[in-house]
């Protein structure tokens, strides 16, 4: 069985308290965009449980380490599974802000629960996800959502930007998440991002805010000008997605980009 694991963008990101765990409190809106892996999974004649095969963008770590397998792994522990082979494309740059390596992991969670019968619950599965990673559960439903807590507490918000074209700009390098965090320093937002999203697109710039632009444009000034370079390319709205390093905008009419972004990934739907 076959399925197309997307990519997700931040719509504003607060980043609002340390925890005593480590790790930090945000709030965030996920919303899906249509740039996609491929993954599929088949009955396998070999003699392992399950082999991973991986073509496309060259994933850094071990295959062993993929998320992927920590999902199949899951769910191998708790329902029994016939061998599979799996094939993952990777089209979605990692190291972005784009949480394609969390949005593979929770696909392959639905696929075997479809393909298996296995009888998870949404609720289930996005259990399993939080295991696997901070924004791993929002692709179990894989709709617009206001994320809270380290990004697994999921709230579904009623939002609907297909009218406008988009636009993603990758540099060659991904910012290291451990090292954005390390470069900011938390603080309570100012307005809600749930309000914020209710108001016209045309509003956002304003209102909005990415607490990490600041720290990585000051470390990755290439990044901040992709940013301006999209404004002035006349986008309605702008942002750095997650920590980085990809940066996305809305437009109401898709402008020509040509020579515009050398050397970087850029997609446009």
């Amino acid at each position: 069985m076959l399925c197309f694991p997307n990519a997700k963008i931040n719509l504003g990101l607060n980043v609002v308290s340390k925890r005593p765990d480590g790790y930090h409190n945000l709030e965030t809106v996920f919303y899906p965009v249509g740039l996609k892996d491929a993954l599929e999974i088949v009955p396998s004649e070999g003699k392992e449980p399950c082999r991973l095969f991986l073509s496309g963008i060259a994933i850094d770590g071990k295959t062993e380490d993929n998320l992927i397998l920590k999902a199949y792994k899951l769910l191998a522990e708790e329902k029994k599974i016939p061998p599979i082979d799996i094939y993952l494309l990777k089209k979605i740059p990692f190291g972005a802000g784009l949480g394609g390596g969390s949005a593979d992991a929770a696909f392959m969670l639905n696929l075997l629960n479809e393909t298996f019968a296995l009888g998870y619950s949404e609720r289930e599965r996005e259990r399993f996800a939080a295991k696997i990673g901070a924004d791993c559960p929002f692709f179990v439903r894989n709709k617009p959502a206001f994320a809270t807590g380290i990004g697994d507490e999921i709230e579904p918000v009623e939002l609907d930007l297909s009218s406008y074209c988009f636009v993603l700009v990758k540099p060659s390098y991904g910012v290291p998440t451990k090292d954005a965090y390390a470069l900011l320093k938390p603080r309570e937002a100012e307005l809600s991002l749930k309000k914020i999203i209710r108001k016209p697109l045309s509003e956002w710039r304003g209102l909005m805010k990415n607490d990490f632009e600041t720290p990585v444009f000051r470390k990755y000034p290439q990044i901040g000008e992709i940013k301006d370079e999209l404004y002035r390319r006349g986008a309605v709205y702008a942002s750095m997605s997650g920590s980085g390093s990809s940066v996305y905008a809305f437009f109401d009419e898709m402008p020509d980009l040509s020579n515009c972004f050398d050397g970087c990934f850029v997609w446009q739907s």
